[in-house]
């Protein structure tokens, strides 16, 4: 008897006591090149001891991070081509699309240069020599917003790609990191954004050979996947993030991450995005 009352005492101390808050999570989709530079092991920490919200990366191509949040399997996008975000919105798998910052591409290549594009400041030019000379190009062929701005560059320069796809055009279908692992590897041209490239070590014989041209501008875009449409879509946390990368305070995490010195990305979610 006076076992089962201590075993029953026991039972209501424990209904007695406050729950466990649980922890609150949030799930991003965003591309290779957020988590690659280092930019989300930077800023991520800060929104967390601000929020006490953690954030979960899933870091993949454009493409695939949108497929993520069309499946509901992402609280958050955070991406880098917009005519396919403004095209997933529209078609209602998220709420507003917001800029956050912009850097921009260039062209790596061989120091050797056999195409001879060093220094020019025409991007399509620039893929013209490289297809004309048969130089060994590597494509990330996986449906990234890098891989998406290099097809309309080949577009602009009427370049089919395809006609060299197994020759000098090599598609690897892979991220921004294995991408420049491959064209260090093979002494290959290919079309890198420029955090990614500041934050690779295995350069070898590559370097910046095309830069500076408006058509080389790369802007990224955050949206929250629709909770109407997915309704277990952590909506409030969800937005907070967002929030928080458009305030002052995200902004100046943003600009405040740099490698030897050099600024990867640059805020623009209160000020229109650059024309030159």
């Amino acid at each position: 008897m006076f076992r089962r009352t201590i075993l029953a005492l026991g039972a209501l101390a424990a209904l007695a006591l406050p729950a466990v808050a649980q922890e609150r999570t949030i799930t991003v989709a965003s591309t290779t090149s957020t988590e690659q530079s280092g930019l989300f092991g930077h800023i991520l920490p800060i929104f967390t001891r601000e929020t006490g919200i953690t954030v979960r990366v899933v870091a993949l191509g454009t493409g695939q991070a949108l497929d993520v949040g069309r499946r509901g399997d992402a609280d958050v996008v955070f991406v880098h081509d917009r005519a396919a975000e403004e095209r997933f919105v529209r078609e209602g798998f998220a709420g507003p699309r917001r800029h956050v910052m912009y850097n921009d591409f260039v062209i790596v290549g061989p120091t050797a240069d056999p195409a001879r594009i060093a220094g020019l400041r025409d991007t399509p030019e620039a893929l013209r020599r490289i297809a004309n000379a048969g130089a060994p190009f590597v494509s990330r062929g996986d449906r990234s917003g890098t891989h998406a701005a290099e097809l309309r560059l080949w577009q602009q320069a009427g370049i089919d790609p395809a006609s060299g796809r197994g020759q000098w055009y090599r598609e690897i279908g892979q991220g921004m990191g294995p991408a420049l692992n491959t064209s260090a590897a093979q002494n290959a041209y290919i079309l890198a954004d420029r955090g990614t490239w500041l934050s690779f070590r295995n350069r070898q014989e590559l370097k910046i050979l095309v830069e500076g041209d408006a058509r080389l501008f790369n802007q990224y875009g955050v949206m929250l996947v629709n909770p109407q449409r997915h309704p277990h879509v952590k909506a409030a946390d969800g937005q907070r993030f967002i929030d928080w990368i458009v305030s002052p305070a995200g902004q100046e995490a943003i600009a405040s991450y740099r490698i030897n010195g050099e600024q990867l990305f640059f805020p623009n979610a209160q000020r229109p995005e650059p024309t030159s």
